[in-house]
């Protein structure tokens, strides 16, 4: 009644957070316009295109005049023994593009986990293969985000042609027959001077390192491009991928 107080709630409760205002019967919510005038698709959230279901298709070179991939939008893996440089060369890469690029490393995405973080320089086991597949499904979806909003990527890891827990076909499913492989394949004793550079978990036992070399030897024969960094420093890595990118745009390598 007009003048009477609603009783309070019993001690310890608390009020039911009240919903949303509903909107006028017929009124039809309209989404916010994109910043950039355009319509926005249902399936997105706020302003970021969520990826699609279907997987990423092969890249096709942008219009007009351009050197190398230029302003093409694509997706790149990026494979090779430790040591090989493939971490400092995708992020020299996708630094120094004309369009936005990111760069994704699965040695870093699997290092998210800390606590039970399963190392395989203890030994390959369900763990360390399980930790592996989630950091290949995130780097997978990462991309597929990526491209649904006009973002080139590339992505680093260690793809072994002999294993195909850790092969190619993980990397075709998370992300698409569009991504674009390519294997950076130094000298062993360059790979072995690298590593025996480097701190930490990322720095692998001699003959650990002359294994994944010797396995890595197997891309030889693939059909995939290999580029031998032996003698070249990043930047021409870097141009050398570049080159062998806009090669591989054109006619795409079976894999």
């Amino acid at each position: 009644m007009p003048g009477i107080d609603a009783p309070a709630p019993p001690p310890g409760l608390v009020p039911p957070f009240p919903g949303p205002v509903p909107l006028p019967a017929g009124s039809g919510h309209v989404p916010p316009p994109h910043p950039g005038g355009r319509t926005l698709p249902p399936d997105t959230t706020g302003h970021v295109a969520l990826p699609p279901d279907a997987p990423v298709a092969a890249p096709s070179v942008a219009p007009g005049p351009q050197a190398g991939t230029g302003s093409t939008i694509l997706a790149v893996l990026l494979i090779g023994p430790a040591g090989a440089g493939k971490t400092t060369v995708a992020r020299y890469w996708a630094a120094r593009r004309p369009v936005p690029t990111a760069h994704i490393s699965l040695d870093d995405v699997r290092e998210w986990v800390h606590a039970g973080f399963a190392d395989p320089q203890a030994g390959w086991n369900d763990n360390s293969e399980v930790q592996y597949r989630l950091a290949r499904r995130t780097c997978g979806f990462a991309a597929r985000n990526f491209l649904a909003n006009g973002i080139s990527c590339v992505i680093d890891d260690a793809v072994f042609p002999d294993r195909p827990v850790v092969g190619l076909g993980g990397w075709k499913r998370h992300v698409g027959p569009g991504l674009l492989p390519v294997v950076l394949l130094p000298g062993l004793d360059v790979v072995l001077e690298r590593n025996a550079a480097r701190t930490g978990n990322r720095r692998l036992s001699d003959e650990e390192v002359a294994s994944i070399h010797g396995r890595m030897a197997g891309w030889y024969g693939s059909g995939l491009p290999i580029i031998d960094n032996s003698h070249l420093d990043v930047p021409a890595t870097a141009q050398r991928l570049d080159e062998v990118l806009a090669r591989a745009i054109a006619s795409p390598p079976p894999w």
